[in-house]
Parts: structure tokens; C-alpha cells; sequence
């Protein structure tokens, strides 16, 4: 509790909080700096490109974020995060291939106002990704272990084989979406406007999950972790808090992946195959298991690596592999726990 205490300032300055001059504190302090300056600085020379690296590597550790409410804090290792994800695209993709609408009274289309439509389309992800991800916890959570794992995979793939049959949306081949959702007084078609909405989004997705497990319901998400059998003589259901906690990861997720599908404009079942779900999974392992910065620093490298490696040979997973390999063998704790210490959850 100390190391959250402010320092005194004996000359009457405003006081610095100890956690921001630790060892971890400074980590999680370069790595928002890194993400949020580097873009910045990108933009300024006029690479584009390298900003619009920034958004996917902030929307994917947005993504990766709540899956670690659910793996990293809850212990539910999901396997079918993907289904989250891409119904959030679909719903951003959904939404720009009917914001032009035919008029009756007229022989051409006419574009419907959506200044406000990212807004809408949020409150429909999360609306939409918090059912399912009531129906399949419902159901997934009466189960544990390998069952849970494949419980998730199998209804993940159910929505996978829906949107891959779905014609009307382009199936198989997806949809692509020729205007980008808006916000009032935003341009969202700048890159670099859209990488600031897509931070604070991450911004937001950290405050939430750290604000949970702060809290009463924190507190009991961790003993049902750890042992649900002491949380229920503590008069406690593991399954209700383990079931509120799944639904928060989903809807997190969706809205990184209603993010995602504005940010390359196209939208298709690959956001929802299980291999989305593996590398989900993998920045999570990457970046450090139930750390709260973790997806971040996992992110960050994963993106690095496809971008770097995947320029020089198409056989660059094979390194990642490897680095995945000495991960789970030699830095349990992830990139945050080599960088900040072993202290868990941060």
C-alpha cells in the first residue's frame, strides 16, 4: 500500500506518486509513450502508414485486453474470442454498406448522415457482443478445463460458418467499406484523428479492467480463480462473477473489432476463425498473463514482428514461435514481467 502513497514534497511542490517513479511504473509510462509519441512523430514526417501500424497494434492490444480479463484474471481460457471481435466488425461493416439507402422518390442513392454513426455502432457492439457472450458463457461456464476451451472454440466457429454462408454481406469474400464511420466533430478520416479515438479506447478498455479488479468484484473474480470452492462457503457464486466478467472481456473485444474492420475498411470471416483467437491468445501469453499492461507490450511485439520479419520471409512465425517458446519456458511473466518485475496483475 506504501508504494501508492504520494511522496511528500519537503520544498511545498506538488507531490509525485512513488508508483510512477518504480521500476514498473516507468515501463507502463514508455510503453503509452512509445505507442502514443511514435505516430506522432510518424505523421509529422508524413508516413502514414506507420500511423495506421500504430491503430492496428492499439485496436489489437484493445482486443488482446479483454481477453485477458477473461484468461488472465478470471482463469477462463477462451478460445473463441474471435466470435467478439469480428461481430464487432461485422456490425462497423454492416453498418457503412447501408449508409447509403435508395430514395423512393428519386432514380439515385442518397447518403444517409452518420456524423454520429461510430456511436451507434458502438452501443451495438456492445449490446450485441454482451448477448452472446451471455448465451455461450451461460453455457460454456457450467463447464471447466479443456471442456470450456472447446466449448468456446465450437460456438466461435458456429458464428465463423454463419458469416462465411451469409451472402448478403459478401460470405466468403467479405465486405468491403467504402465510408469510414464517423463521430460528430470528428474526422475520423484523418490517421492520425483516428489513432487518437482508437488510444483512448485502449485508454478506457485498461481503466475499466483495472477499476474491476480494484474493486469487491475484483476481489472475487481472483478467489474464483484461485479457488472457487472458498469463494462459495464465503457465500459467494463463483459462476455469476465468472459470467460478468466473461461478458465485460466480450464486449471489450467487440468494440476493438468494430474499431478494426473501420481502420482497413473491409470486414470478413477471417476476423472470426479461430486462428484470430490464437493470436489473441498468443499477445496475451507474449505480453505477460494477467499483467494489466501486458496485451499492450504483447501487441507491440507481435505487430513488430509480422511487420519486420514478415517483410523478409513468410516463414517469420517460425521465430515467433520460438519466442512464444521461451516465453512460456523461461519468462513465465511475459515481456511485462521481465521489463516491471514479477509482481503479478499490474
Amino acid at each position: 500500500m506504501d508504494k501508492l502513497k504520494s511522496d511528500t514534497a519537503p520544498s511545498g511542490l506538488p507531490a509525485i506518486p512513488t508508483a510512477w517513479l518504480d521500476r514498473k511504473g516507468l515501463v507502463q509510462i514508455g510503453l503509452l509513450a512509445l505507442l502514443l509519441l511514435a505516430p506522432l512523430a510518424a505523421y509529422l514526417l508524413g508516413h502514414v502508414y506507420y500511423v495506421n501500424l500504430a491503430s492496428r497494434i492499439t485496436l489489437i492490444a484493445m482486443a488482446a485486453v479483454g481477453l485477458n480479463l477473461a484468461i488472465g484474471y478470471g482463469g477462463m481460457v477462451s478460445f473463441g474470442h474471435a466470435a467478439y471481435f469480428g461481430l464487432g466488425g461485422y456490425v462497423a461493416g454492416i453498418s457503412a454498406y447501408h449508409a447509403f439507402d435508395y430514395s423512393p422518390f428519386m432514380s439515385w442513392p442518397i447518403a444517409v448522415p452518420g456524423s454520429d454513426s461510430m456511436l451507434v455502432i458502438w452501443l451495438a457492439t456492445l449490446l450485441l457482443c454482451g448477448l452472446l457472450a451471455l448465451a455461450i458463457g451461460a453455457i460454456s461456464l457450467r463447464t471447466t478445463g479443456v471442456y470450456f476451451i472447446m466449448i468456446t472454440l465450437a460456438f466461435a466457429q458456429m458464428v465463423y460458418y454463419f458469416a462465411n454462408s451469409w451472402p448478403s454481406y459478401g460470405g466468403e469474400d467479405g465486405l468491403p467499406i467504402y465510408l469510414r464511420n464517423g463521430l460528430p466533430l470528428i474526422d475520423t478520416n484523418s490517421p492520425l484523428t483516428f489513432f487518437l479515438v482508437c488510444f483512448a479506447g485502449l485508454l478506457l478498455a485498461m481503466a475499466i479492467t483495472s477499476r474491476m479488479m480494484k474493486s469487491r468484484f475484483g476481489a472475487a473474480l481472483t478467489m474464483a480463480r484461485l479457488n472457487d470452492t472458498r469463494l462459495a462457503t464465503a457465500g459467494i457464486s463463483p459462476y455469476p462473477v465468472r459470467l460478468v466478467a466473461f461478458v465485460v472481456s466480450a464486449m471489450i473485444t467487440g468494440l476493438a473489432g468494430a474499431l478494426y474492420a473501420d481502420l482497413n475498411g473491409f470486414v470478413s470471416p477471417t476476423l472470426l476463425s479461430w486462428h484470430m483467437s490464437g493470436e489473441l491468445m498468443v499477445i496475451v501469453i507474449l505480453g505477460g498473463v494477467g499483467r494489466l499492461y501486458g496485451p499492450l507490450a504483447g501487441a507491440i511485439l507481435f505487430v513488430m514482428m509480422e511487420t519486420l520479419l514478415g517483410g523478409l520471409t513468410e516463414y517469420w512465425k517460425l521465430f515467433l514461435g520460438l519466442v512464444l517458446l521461451f516465453v512460456v519456458l523461461f519468462a513465465q511473466h511475459g515481456l511485462m514481467g521481465w521489463l516491471a518485475g514479477r509482481e503479478p496483475h499490474v
